[in-house]
């Protein structure tokens, strides 16, 4: 396995046994006493340990009492280690007496528990615990997290407009009046690690958390490559120009669906003239004033946030391994 794909999110192998996805193969699967299930809750996975010790998803049996919670059906994740079927299931349709005012924030702190949950279990954000997670537990997060979102948003068919049911394990959605059938999507988006000389471009957004900054990122429009895509963003967003681009890594982003190509470009200009529509500020770091970055100790500037593939691009651009 390349380094490149050590990334948070990167995957483990995990066996998704797509041939298992039938509703045959779903009945055998869920008749064995093994099968486990793991749950999220708006968005949060239910995790068991501390954040430094010992953290992981958490799993039951099929009959355990919060299964009750379930919204809607169970989706089939794969097959752990030893045939273990493993299951996901939704119980965003439980409501905490206590609501916090940070549920919707860019990093929820809050955690979440449930009385039928007696091991110390709870929901919690999956941004602030992504990097302390087993790289098998990571993907399954992702997993989790991506096709639940998938679920939300397309209940209906969009080509006709009528509502659609879960199919295939949780794979597919199909239209109860046209019987079209619609499957998970994934945006693709183009991340930049771009250079001029000893100098890496940074921005930031308006919606992020004061001072932070991180590599400029767009979507990939129809019919365009990821060079393109790369020249087009930087340009669009920062009035540089662009020449050579190479990929380096991608890692999947459930925030809401993206997958992210990690890509590294040479500047051709540098004077910067920010689309203040697009970002709210960029500007060039230094490699020296970038150590000061992700150290924590630069006067203006955060860094992006550990796990996202940007800090694993900065720190490997900075290490000079890359590749």
């Amino acid at each position: 396995m390349r380094y490149a794909e050590s990334v948070t999110f990167g995957g483990s192998g995990l066996n998704r046994a797509a041939e298992l996805r039938n509703p045959e193969a779903q009945v055998a699967l869920l008749a064995q006493n093994n099968a486990r299930v793991t749950f999220f809750w708006r968005g949060k996975p239910l995790l068991e340990g501390e954040d430094n010790k010992n953290l992981r998803l958490a799993w039951v049996d099929l009959n355990h009492e919060f299964m009750t919670y379930q919204l809607g059906s169970l989706i089939f994740l794969g097959l752990d280690e030893g045939d273990i079927p493993l299951f996901l299931a939704d119980v965003s349709t439980w409501s905490p007496s206590d609501l916090p005012d940070t549920l919707n924030d860019f990093l929820d702190p809050s955690v979440q528990t449930h009385p039928a949950l007696r091991n110390g279990e709870y929901f919690a954000e999956l941004r602030s615990v992504m990097t302390h997670m087993s790289i098998r537990d990571a993907e399954l997060a992702v997993i989790g997290r991506g096709i639940l979102e998938w679920h939300r948003g397309h209940s209906f068919c969009a080509a006709c407009g009528h509502s659609s049911t879960i199919e295939m394990a949780g794979w597919q959605r199909n239209c109860t009046a046209c019987k079209k059938s619609h499957f998970p999507r994934t945006d693709p988006v183009v991340i930049m690690l771009i250079t001029h000389g000893n100098n890496l471009l940074m921005g930031r957004s308006h919606v992020w958390p004061d001072g932070m900054y991180s590599l400029l990122a767009g979507f990939i429009e129809p019919g365009e490559s990821l060079e393109a895509a790369v020249r087009r963003e930087v340009f669009e967003e920062a009035g540089i120009r662009v020449g050579s681009v190479s990929y380096l890594s991608s890692q999947p982003w459930p925030f809401p669906a993206s997958l992210m190509f990690g890509c590294e470009g040479k500047a051709l200009t540098a004077d910067i003239n920010i689309d203040p529509n697009e970002i709210e500020d960029a500007l060039w770091v230094s490699r020296e004033e970038m150590l000061d970055v992700l150290e924590g100790v630069h006067p203006k500037l955060k860094p992006a946030r550990r796990g996202a593939i940007a800090h694993f691009l900065i720190e490997n651009w900075l290490a000079d391994t890359l590749t």
